[in-house]
Order: structure tokens, then sequence, then C-alpha cells
């Protein structure tokens, strides 16, 4: 099994990768994917001194995966405090896997305003079964799964499990 590191290690981590990277980490505007990518932005947001800077984008309308997952049926709403025109985004997710998720995302934010500049930080970057080229600016943790097993934040807690053939199907 993949050992994880701690989850504070893994926010600690990412914040010193935004803070080497980007000139002014505290003028960033940081927008978490619902659900897993909020807490993720907080703690984020938290560490970089920009916790006043901090959105919430719920994707499930932009999702392309409808017939093959079904429409969720827990939606979230999208939550900015202030306009994206002109801002630097640091976009969070937990998980990156597919790049779907990701593509989703961007394609919401784009609703909302025209940002300057785009970066993506995720906690856990997944080598494997990538379908889009999208890749992440700022990675906490790499991880190798095979596609039956699962990651993703939950209650708080970095989650791998098996995945059920029902799942799968």
């Amino acid at each position: 099994m993949t050992e994880l590191a701690d989850l504070n290690t893994l926010y600690d981590d990412l914040a010193a990768q935004i803070r080497a990277r980007i000139d002014t980490p505290s003028s960033l505007y940081i927008v978490g994917i619902c659900s897993g990518g909020v807490v993720v932005a907080h703690a984020l947001a938290q560490r970089l001194g920009t916790s006043d800077s901090v959105g919430e984008l719920g994707i499930s309308f932009y999702r392309d995966d409808f017939s093959r997952i079904g429409l969720h049926p827990k939606l979230h709403s999208t939550t900015l405090p202030t306009s994206l025109e002109g801002r630097d985004v640091l976009l969070v997710d937990d998980v990156l896997y597919s790049g779907r998720t990701v593509r989703a995302a961007l394609n919401a934010l784009f609703d909302f305003g025209r940002p300057t500049r785009v970066s993506l930080a995720v906690l856990v970057e997944r080598k494997d079964g990538r379908e889009l080229p999208i890749r992440a600016d700022f990675v906490g943790q790499h991880l190798h799964l095979d596609a039956q097993r699962e990651c993703r934040l939950d209650g708080g807690q970095l989650i791998i499990r098996q995945r059920t053939p029902q799942e799968d199907a």
C-alpha cells in the first residue's frame, strides 16, 4: 500500500511551494473545488495569510460525464466573495486523477470573470489515469495507484480504498 504523508505536512509543503514560486501569495484569490478542494483551499489560505480571499466553486453542471455517473444528488453552489476579473487565481482540489474535474472547474470559473492567471494546486496527484492534458502547478504528494483504488479527502482525512465492481460498472 502507498504511504500517505500527514495532512498537515502536505498542507505545509503545498504552502511552501506556493510561497517559493508566487511573488505575493497573499494577493492570490484561492478557489476550492467543491467539496474536497474547499477544505484544502481553507487550509492553504490560513497558511498563506489570505483567509479573506477564499471562494468555493460548484461544478456539478459543468461535468461531461453525466451519462456515465449520473447527476450527483448533492449539488454545491458557488460562492465567490470577490470578482475574478484581473485576479491571480489559485484553483485548489484534493485529488487530481483524470483531469475532468479540473476541466469542469475551469469552465465554471470563466463564467464568473476572466482572471489574469490560474494556477492549480492539488493535495494528491495520481500518476495514473489521466484522460486530459492537465497538470498541477503545486502538488502535495504524487501517488501511483491501480485503477481499482480510489483516493479522496473525506471528513478531514485522506482515504484510499478499493472500489467495488458495482462502482466500476
